[in-house]
């Protein structure tokens, strides 16, 4: 748990020639598409493009962007997922997390824990 009371995750990535990069992920429980990584990562690992996506905002307001592909080391093993574009924070969303149990310390420092369920 991060000073803005915010469930962060460390996520390590992989690219198609097997470029790695490591990043903090925020865990966002309204975010339903796997994650989301700012231009420089995309653009660091080289990841291959997917699609465009669109999406409406809280605020209501829609936007595009940009879908790339990139392999995420979870639970041990490669995963390929898609990875929204969005020039901010990475973001973790529950379907990265799906059939895991998640527990959140609230409080600054405080402990993440992903399990798989069982």
């Amino acid at each position: 748990m991060n000073a803005a009371y915010e469930a962060v995750i460390r996520l390590s990535l992989r690219g198609p020639s097997e470029q790695a990069r490591e990043i903090d992920a925020v865990i966002d429980t309204g975010y339903n598409g796997f994650l989301t990584l700012p231009p420089a990562i995309v653009e660091e690992l080289d990841l291959p493009f997917q699609s465009h996506g669109r999406a409406t905002l809280a605020d209501g307001s829609e936007v595009a962007f940009a879908v790339w592909g990139v392999t995420v080391l979870w639970d041990g093993q490669a995963r390929f997922v898609e990875a929204d574009e969005a020039d901010a924070t990475p973001l973790a969303s529950m379907l990265l997390l799906d059939s895991h149990s998640l527990y959140v310390e609230s409080t600054e420092g405080g402990r993440v824990v992903i399990q798989v369920m069982e």
